[in-house]
């Protein structure tokens, strides 16, 4: 009994001072943390960083003090550091090569949300999946297709792919072809085909309705149509000029080649 009691207090003796200074530093250290990141987050929130980013810059600061305060505490109680630091990087390693896919799908992720290729409500076609972009996250961004499928998409691999953002822009164009008979006037066909698109919704007058003759295929001229739009009512005024122009050939009686049937007389020997 008396050798247990002499060695507590020699133990006592030897740690107790390192062990409340620990508590001591845990204490304080936890006070400071605190101001810390309440200094952090306001500096953060003046940014214009997407609000998914400052979260992960506030968590990320908070983590990195609390490392370095328990770290304090073990050097405090003698621990070597060296072994610590020896163990810190055996298990980073693991984790490390265990989340291999989704620490690059975070860093794809946060890449994404600062660079901004494309933003919530975007029309995209990225990484096989073409639609709206409804969610983007660390890890995954989700997108509706036109028929309502639901995509999601690694942002690892939207970071390695290329992205067409079809609403970055306020304006686009709508080109569509038409083939008409060579036997017609092409500055009549032009000339119908512009008034056809002018009158169609949701064309611009600036820049203004465009039509030629782009090829030759047989006896089958090929015009194209060049309209600009406001972005958001792309499908609509593409459909309003395929209306108009239709309607507008059919009553000037210009008709498509293939509705016609030919007949060849062949003489023969």
């Amino acid at each position: 009994m008396e050798d247990l009691t002499k060695t507590i207090i020699e133990m006592a003796t030897t740690y107790g001072g390192k062990i409340l200074l620990a508590i001591v530093v845990l204490i304080v250290g936890r006070i400071i943390i605190g101001r810390l990141n309440h200094v952090a987050a306001k500096a953060i929130d003046k940014t214009s960083l997407d609000p998914t980013v400052s979260s992960l810059f506030k968590k990320f600061i908070n983590i990195l003090l609390y490392v370095i305060l328990i770290l304090s505490i073990i050097q405090i109680l003698g621990v070597p550091m060296s072994s610590v630091i020896a163990v810190l990087a055996s298990c980073g390693l693991a984790i490390g090569l265990a989340l291999q896919g989704a620490l690059s799908n975070v860093a794809g992720g946060v890449m994404i949300l600062i660079t901004k290729p494309f933003k919530v409500g975007d029309f995209v076609d990225a990484a096989g999946g073409t639609g709206v972009v409804k969610d983007i996250n660390l890890l995954y961004t989700t997108i509706v297709t036109t028929d309502n499928k639901r995509i999601t998409v690694p942002n690892g691999s939207l970071m390695n792919a290329v992205v067409t953002n079809y609403s970055s822009e306020e304006t686009r164009r709508v080109d569509i072809n038409y083939k008409i008979t060579n036997d017609i006037d092409c500055e009549v066909v032009k000339k119908i085909l512009i008034d056809a698109e002018a009158s169609a919704e949701g064309v611009l007058a600036d820049p203004a309705p465009f039509a030629r003759l782009v090829d030759v295929d047989d006896d089958t001229y090929i015009f194209q149509t060049r309209a600009w739009c406001e972005s958001s009512k792309y499908w609509d005024t593409y459909f309003n000029v395929i209306e108009a122009c239709s309607k507008a050939l059919r009553e000037n009686g210009i008709e498509d080649p293939e509705n016609r049937i030919a007949i060849r007389m062949v003489k023969e020997d």
